[in-house]
């Protein structure tokens, strides 16, 4: 028999992506594949499932098992899959629009729930597939084509509001620092519960403000730093930094919490709801001519 082809960036390469020229989101699907290189998952064992919108899109040109949510549930989604068949890898793609737009109470629930799910967050203040209406991550100020003369509300802090809701790995990654990413990447895959990687992605197109340059000259490691990701209350100050001044990218918070899949009775050793024996018929009736 011919020996199994080696992993490789190619393995997970379906077609040529269609995102306009320089835009955040090719570093995202070249450091996602390195890391399931690196993590040695083929691509008929995992599942990706993707929101609607640029980063959505991204469903066409990775080779794997893919989902194309509806916009906004993504998370919800997941989970089904997670408690189908929860010793299958599951990693979410969607955008900062759609997961905290429209998905916003999915994202805290899910972070309550605690599935063991990758949540890779395109973070470019902009929904860029609709012409560039500033999303809930967009600075006070920023002028979009929905906000002319400069947004008005406060932006959602996605690294703030996973803390505050108890997410147990929050973490921000930057398009543009493909290594660093691939490890943040590796890392979250590896958690086991809800692993937020909110990743800054630069939008080239409507959004001139937060460029690759801008980021470079902002962005720094907390590895290079005394920050322990074990302590909550470090992981609070460093997600309150000034985005306009240092913005720290790695693991802010990361710590132990049961699964949703650990404890729901019917996953109880280890078998999957596939695995298990069909359902008896069950006689409801009664219960439906009580409301007849």
């Amino acid at each position: 028999m011919p020996k199994p082809l080696p992993l490789t960036e190619r393995s997970f390469r379906s077609r040529p992506p269609n995102w306009c020229p320089g835009c955040g989101d090719f570093g995202i699907w070249t450091a996602l594949k390195r890391a399931l290189v690196t993590l040695q998952l083929k691509p008929d064992q995992l599942t990706i499932v993707f929101g609607i919108g640029c980063s959505g899109n991204m469903v066409n040109v990775v080779r794997a098992y893919g989902f194309h949510g509806l916009h906004g549930r993504t998370l919800p989604v997941a989970e089904g899959i997670r408690l189908a068949n929860h010793k299958l890898p599951v990693i979410v793609v969607g955008g900062d629009g759609d997961g905290l737009g429209e998905g916003i109470g999915h994202f805290i629930h899910a972070i309550r729930a605690n599935p063991n799910v990758t949540y890779i967050l395109h973070d470019n203040q902009v929904y860029g597939l609709t012409k560039g209406e500033h999303s809930p991550t967009a600075p006070k100020g920023f002028v979009s084509t929905t906000a002319p003369t400069g947004v008005i509300e406060e932006p959602v802090n996605p690294i703030g509001l996973a803390l505050a809701a108890g997410a147990s790995f929050v973490s921000r990654g930057f398009a543009g620092d493909l290594d660093s990413l691939e490890t943040l990447l590796v890392a979250a895959i590896r958690h086991q519960g809800l692993a937020l990687v909110d990743v800054l992605q630069p939008c080239v197109t409507f959004n001139h403000h937060n460029t690759y340059l801008w980021y470079y000259q902002r962005v720094y490691q907390l590895s290079n730093v005394q920050h322990d990701p074990s302590k909550l209350d470090l992981a609070w100050r460093r997600a309150q930094e000034p985005m306009d001044e240092k913005i720290p990218v790695g693991i802010f918070f990361q710590t132990k919490r049961p699964t949703l899949e650990s404890q729901l009775p019917p996953l109880q050793g280890g078998r999957t709801l596939l695995e298990q024996q069909p359902v008896r018929p069950v006689d409801i009736s009664a219960v439906v001519a009580q409301y007849q």
